[in-house]
């Protein structure tokens, strides 16, 4: 039984495929949870160029099944989804700290954007704007190697562990790659990030930021892994240093200023509510976490130190954390009366990642890690993945989903502990690995019968609804059944 989801994980997304532009696409479609794309594009591909396209799959054990994911995406296609396909696509546009934004996808400060010519090329790949690596005036050197990641059973990485520092050019070379950015495209939005090490400093960098036309400046109060104490996520971490500074630049520039927030905190609300105080015109939020990762690949001269954790295994950290901005009555009210807006980062790697910031209250996204990984060419998939999500449901504007999901999230104490949903198992998907019984008699309530027909039971009068059951099976062939009152 072919499984969809990992079929395209396999797939190496190789540059220039040998299988051909649009099998290549079909697959980084389906890969990046974009399925209606990549039913339209299978459709137009004859059974002879799947099969040449097979044949020409670059692979390290066995070539992608792309005649079966065709087969599989048809049957899978739906008439709901044909009838979306005669709709138009709906605008992403939406106001960003007063700033009209096509989409509301970034490029997050860091290696991804680091001179003209990448950042050129992702604008004109379809990204919004970009938050430019952190400027300074400090002698920055970094180490070699730099970077590790954490992997996942039979996936590209899961965890990406990095000790990279701020732009390695001269402040002037930078603000002039700005400027340049800003005059050749003129409706991006370029934002300067920017570190001092006084007030003075900080004042100076952000006003060199508005003189090159910069659209904003980000203060990057979060770096994780300075070589010197008392810069990034040393003042993140001290809510009156962020007072300070914030209060500073927001008196010395006229563009809005928008503080990067460390989550190397206990609770991101002072760090935030000082930034609010300071002035702040939005904040972006989370920087990577401090982390150690004890790889020998990863040594610098046999020494491993703290530094920076990002990626896919970030993101529930990055929302929980996203909530106590959003959520805050103080800072729900700035946002609607003086338009200090959030921008979303951590673990953004396709579409329905974007969604659950958005529907959080941010207005933005940034994205790093997965550029690392995939490259610009994901924002295809990020805007019309978005896009058709939205056309599905009826929504024309982008601002209706910005925080639709608040009201959602309650305290522990507010949860219904009356109700349980029982785990459902599909005969048909199940294929008798006993994941399920093992699960459940070692991890859970022993809830689990399992025999020599290795088709699981449930006992209903053990079962608690956990549902860890259901996680950790490899088919998908364990559902929810209907929400009832709790057996006496």
């Amino acid at each position: 039984m072919l499984h969809l989801d990992d079929e395209s994980v396999r797939c190496l997304l190789c540059a220039d495929a040998p299988c051909g532009k649009q099998v290549a696409r079909a697959i980084r479609a389906l890969r990046f949870d974009n399925r209606l794309t990549a039913e339209e594009l299978f459709a137009g591909l004859s059974d002879e160029e799947v099969a040449a396209a097979e044949k020409a799959c670059i692979h390290y054990d066995r070539p992608i099944r792309i005649a079966e994911l065709k087969k599989a995406l048809q049957k899978e296609g739906t008439e709901c989804s044909c009838n979306a396909q005669e709709k138009e696509l709906p605008s992403l546009e939406i106001n960003f700290c007063d700033m009209v934004c096509e989409n509301p996808f970034f490029l997050a400060s860091s290696a991804i954007c680091t001179n003209y010519e990448m950042v050129a090329r992702a604008l004109e790949a379809g990204w919004a704007g970009v938050f430019y690596k952190t400027i300074c005036k400090q002698d920055i050197r970094e180490v070699s190697p730099r970077f590790d990641t954490v992997q996942g059973d039979g996936t590209p990485f899961i965890g990406f562990r990095n000790m990279e520092q701020l732009s390695e050019n001269p402040h002037e070379v930078d603000f002039d790659i700005l400027r340049r950015l800003k005059q050749n495209y003129p409706t991006k939005r370029i934002i300067a990030s920017i570190m001092g090490q006084s007030e003075e400093e900080w004042i100076e960098l952000a006003k060199m930021a508005e003189q090159a036309g910069c659209d904003a400046v980000e203060l990057n109060f979060s770096c994780p892994q300075m070589r010197l104490t008392g810069l990034g996520s040393d003042i993140g971490q001290n809510p009156e240093l962020i007072l300070f500074y914030t209060s500073y630049v927001c008196n010395a520039v006229s563009i809005p200023v928008i503080p990067k927030m460390t989550p190397n905190v206990m609770s991101m609300m002072r760090p935030a509510l000082a930034s609010f105080y300071g002035g702040a015109h939005g904040i972006s939020a989370i920087n990577t976490i401090k982390s150690i990762t004890m790889s020998r690949d990863a040594e610098v001269n046999g020494k491993k130190t703290v530094s920076g954790y990002s990626g896919k295994a970030v993101k529930p950290i990055a929302l929980r954390m996203v909530y106590e901005m959003t959520g805050n009555p103080i800072l729900q009210k700035a946002g609607i009366e003086k338009h200090m807006d959030i921008s979303g980062i951590g673990g953004i790697e396709t579409w329905r990642d974007a969604l659950d910031f958005i529907q959080l209250g941010c207005r933005n996204v940034q994205v790093c890690t997965a550029v690392m990984q995939y490259g610009y060419r994901i924002i295809d998939d990020l805007i019309l993945g978005l896009q058709h999500y939205m056309r599905e449901r009826g929504i024309t504007e982008l601002k209706k989903l910005v925080g639709e999901e608040l009201r959602n999230i309650v305290l522990p104490s507010d949860l219904d502990r009356d109700t349980m949903v029982f785990p459902l198992i599909n005969r048909d998907k199940c294929i008798g690995c006993g994941r399920c019984y093992i699960s459940c008699m070692d991890g859970g309530h022993q809830a689990i019968q399992f025999d020599e027909t290795r088709k699981p039971h449930i006992i209903g009068t053990k079962c608690v609804g956990c549902h860890l059951c259901r996680l950790v099976c490899p088919t998908g062939a364990i559902g929810l059944a209907k929400r009832m009152a709790k057996p006496k």
